[in-house]
């Protein structure tokens, strides 16, 4: 199996709700309503724009999270991606994460061809990016498909950009071949810009391998 994550640009209510904010959604879709868990940013504000789209049924807020039913499914709301996966073949593997203004869907497929046909509808629809692609060898029969995937923290759009020029740059090599200084310079920012945005994604990702590691 083959495995895909696509990042879509402007692809609905939800995704608009999540832009500019460190809002992350994550939604189960069951035909006729809605699961989504809610976690950052303002949940009230996010629920109550819930309840505008697709109404709620039941409103749950416990630690800083938020569990909602909504009272109608995603599909009578925004355009989705199924139709296309159906034309291909291919499967959408739950949850479609809402997070930075766009919506993320993790597609699987038996033959790779699949999930380069999807991309290319999708980009008739959407602007689309490519997150990871990869092959999967193996699922383990006590493990959830994609686990570590699931696992791994939603980073702001200022963090992965600077995340990955420090490691295009060197920044993470041994020995290091840059300095933040000059990665900072690169993208129009002062030293210590770049550092706190290194720090806060560095301290997202370390929190969630070390969640991962304590299964």
């Amino acid at each position: 199996m083959h495995e895909a994550t696509f990042r879509l640009e402007r692809a609905g209510p939800y995704a608009a709700a999540t832009a500019a904010t460190d809002t992350a959604v994550d939604l189960w879709c069951n035909d006729h309503c809605d699961m989504l868990h809610v976690r950052g940013g303002d949940l009230e504000a996010m629920g109550d724009r819930i309840d505008e789209v697709a109404g709620v049924q039941e409103r749950l807020v416990h630690e800083g999270e938020l569990v909602v039913v909504t009272g109608s499914c995603l599909v009578e709301h925004e355009d989705t991606i199924e139709p296309t996966l159906r034309r291909h073949n291919c499967l959408l593997m739950a949850p479609i994460r809402y997070a930075d203004g766009a919506k993320f869907c993790r597609v699987v497929a038996l033959d790779p061809a699949n999930l380069t046909a999807v991309f290319h509808e999708l980009t008739g629809q959407f602007s689309v990016d490519v997150v990871s692609k990869r092959e999967l060898d193996a699922v383990g029969h006590d493990v959830p498909l994609l686990l570590l995937a699931d696992s791994l923290p939603t980073l702001s759009a200022r963090q992965r950009e600077s995340l990955r020029t420090a490691a295009e740059m060197g920044y993470y090599e041994i020995p290091r071949e840059t300095t933040t200084a000059e990665v900072g310079e690169a993208l129009g920012v002062s030293r210590r810009t770049l550092e706190g945005h290194l720090r806060r994604a560095e301290n997202k990702l370390v929190a969630g391998f070390l969640e991962v590691l304590s299964l």
